[in-house]
């Protein structure tokens, strides 16, 4: 029998978490992309909620505000509160990439669960965009939840890393630039 050598490891925690949210609005159930439903479908393997214009007609029409986008000042202010998280908690940032509609980030295992991180993330940029004066008071910043993925492994880990940083699409700051 081969064994690896990671049948020796303790599993029982993981290594890291790919955490992922998006911004409030910008992707709706009904959506061509298909989404996800906490309440329905939401295990392991389902498959994602279908594409349907009149489901995201009413889920437009539900919103308690306006679908919101970061630009280039407001991606810069939401990087830096996801630093200064990290920094203040002690948390390795492995990789972060803030884009015009959600967050990617990879972060080390703290001993805290991934939804915990997530939610002081998202409290922090949000009260860094309020401070600024980018994001009226009653704005809606984010959607609810998001994704926290599990990383067992090293591998796992360069894995999460090489999306998060080169699978995300054009560099939005060189994008930034070539418009001014």
């Amino acid at each position: 029998m081969n064994r690896d050598y990671i049948e020796f490891q303790d599993r029982s925690q993981p290594l890291a978490y790919l955490i992922t949210f998006r911004c409030y609005g910008t992707w709706l159930h009904g959506d061509e992309r298909g989404s996800m439903d906490r309440r329905y479908f939401n295990r392991f393997g389902d498959p994602k909620i279908k594409s349907d214009e009149e489901m995201k007609e009413k889920r437009e029409r539900l919103m308690k505000s306006r679908s919101f986008q970061l630009d280039s000042k407001r991606r810069l202010i939401v990087n830096r509160a996801i630093r200064e998280v990290c920094l203040f908690l002690k948390v390795t940032l492995y990789a972060l990439n803030v884009r015009s509609n959600h967050v990617h980030l990879v972060v080390a295992n703290d001993g805290g669960s991934p939804e915990r991180l997530m939610t002081r993330f998202k409290a922090y940029a949000t009260r860094s965009l309020r401070t600024s004066g980018l994001v009226p008071k009653d704005a809606k910043v984010w959607s609810r939840h998001g994704s926290t993925k599990y990383l067992w492994t090293e591998g796992d880990i360069s894995e999460a890393i090489r999306y998060v940083e080169l699978e995300q699409g054009d560099d939005l700051d060189k994008r930034d630039h070539d418009r001014v």
